[in-house]
């Protein structure tokens, strides 16, 4: 008996094992709002969205907090290498804005994380990130056009808001006010979901 049940563990293992390795990744890389910050990891939108797709997906969060575009620019093949993912959703641009860096360079930026994406076989979403309007009117302008330019460019879906519904709620923020609270969560992957729905097919 003994026996047997070892055998059927080890069977039904192996399975698994096997079910996971079918699995097909989405790799998230983003910045700290993606990365869930001030949260604990099983909160953060990509987490539920693991949930929501379920065995035959694996969710792969390579989003760090801080994170430019320029970063994840230098991050990425590595990235791309390790997780060889069939879907990247990319959200970064946020730490850009805030820093007031170049609007032209994040947008080369972002162009070269799309084709390097490309190349490595993935399909590619963007998530958009606006600023206040405290930053000025032509650098907010230029800012939020670079997400739907690139879009139009590289024939992507229109990049969703991440922010879509909560960003003039401020309780939906942590105290810093730049980071969603978990009970946001959901609402930033039902922002999401609409360009990941497509690709997961």
């Amino acid at each position: 008996m003994a026996r047997i049940v070892l055998f059927l563990s080890m069977f039904f293992g192996l399975l698994g094992s096997a079910a996971a390795a079918d699995a097909k990744t989405i790799m998230v890389f983003g910045d700290s709002l993606s990365a869930g910050y001030g949260l604990r990891m099983e909160q953060a939108w990509p987490s539920l969205l693991q949930q929501k797709l379920g065995a035959g997906w694996r969710v792969i969060n390579a989003s760090q907090s801080g994170e430019t575009t320029a970063g994840g620019l230098t991050r990425l093949p590595a990235a791309l290498q390790r997780h060889k993912p069939a879907v990247v959703l990319v959200e970064l641009g946020a730490n850009d804005g805030l820093r007031g860096l170049p609007v032209e360079t994040a947008r080369q930026n972002l162009a070269a994380i799309i084709e390097q994406s490309r190349r490595a076989g993935a399909k590619v979403a963007l998530i958009a990130i606006r600023l206040p309007p405290n930053f000025g009117g032509p650098y907010t302008a230029k800012f939020d056009a670079m997400y739907g330019e690139l879009a139009k460019q590289y024939k992507l879906a229109e990049p969703p808001f991440l922010f879509d519904g909560i960003a003039d709620q401020p309780n939906m923020f942590q105290s810093d006010q730049l980071h969603p609270i978990a009970a946001a969560q959901p609402r930033l992957l039902a922002n999401v979901w609409p360009v990941v729905a497509p690709l997961v097919k």
